[in-house]
């Protein structure tokens, strides 16, 4: 989603077919992931997760995305990004 914008959690809810969603606390992050703050990646992590994009990701040509470490950004095209992350487009982010 777009660094400006909020997660509207009831919308990542409905298209991921939960009951309700939330985010992992920060402390539990890099346990979880194996990534610390500012590097997780969905993209070569240990573990499959599910992906999922805002639709706003198709208005632009690249999208930059965590490389895996603090600092380091990947530029791509959003449907590259899908395909690479086997993620779900849809409307995540709060109007």
């Amino acid at each position: 989603m777009p660094g400006n914008a909020q997660l509207d959690l009831k919308a990542l809810a409905r298209i991921s077919g939960n009951r309700k969603v939330e985010t992992v606390p920060l402390k539990e992050v890099q346990a979880l992931t194996g990534y610390i703050r500012g590097g997780v990646t969905a993209l070569a992590s240990k573990k499959d997760y599910p992906v999922y994009l805002d639709e706003t990701a198709t208005l632009f040509e690249q999208i930059a995305v965590s490389g895996g470490m603090r600092g380091m950004l990947l530029l791509l095209s959003p449907d590259d990004y899908l395909r690479a992350v086997n993620g779900t487009l849809g409307a995540i982010v709060q109007n």
